[in-house]
């Protein structure tokens, strides 16, 4: 029975865990996301100043 219990508790660990990870994971290309639109849009205005 302990054993079970211990398993089940691991289980919702590794769970939690995972949905932690997707969440970080999300967050982080949001912010790549936002970071290629800014250079994006560096490289319209310099390209802009040069024309």
């Amino acid at each position: 029975m302990y054993e079970q219990l211990a398993e089940a508790h691991v289980a919702d660990r590794h769970r939690e865990a995972q949905a932690l990870r997707t969440g970080h994971q999300l967050v982080r290309a949001r912010r790549l996301s936002r970071k290629a639109e800014r250079a994006a849009a560096q490289a319209r205005l310099a390209l802009a100043r040069v024309l």
